[in-house]
């Protein structure tokens, strides 16, 4: 079985800052077999779910059909709205709230339990 490209957000130097960011790294992960955010590579607009940030990166790679797993810890820190976003996204096909990038590579299946 061949190994799975996983890309890391910031291994790339991509980050999500803007909306305008969106295609770089759509883009940067067309190839990929998923792709990790951490909370580093997330802007502060992202976490607030009134700007559309968040929404508009989930829908663009749903719609590509990338899974995207993000390494947020504690999502309750970001208040109600995004925590209860984090844990409807436990059980998502596609986006996926995770502890650590250990297990966003589990998840993403780049890594052995």
């Amino acid at each position: 079985m061949p190994e799975r490209r996983i890309i890391l957000a910031s291994e790339v130097g991509i980050a999500i800052r803007s909306f305008s960011d969106i295609p770089d790294l759509l883009g940067a992960s067309m190839d990929a077999d998923g792709l990790i955010l951490t909370e580093q590579d997330l802007s502060p607009e992202f976490f607030d779910l009134g700007t559309g940030l968040a929404g508009e990166v989930f829908q663009k790679f749903t719609n590509y059909k990338i899974p995207v797993a993000l390494v947020i810890p504690h999502a309750n820190v970001y208040g109600q709205h995004f925590s209860e976003l984090a844990y409807e996204h436990k059980t998502h096909p596609l986006i996926h709230f995770v502890s650590s990038v250990t297990e966003a590579k589990v998840w993403l299946g780049a890594a052995k339990v």
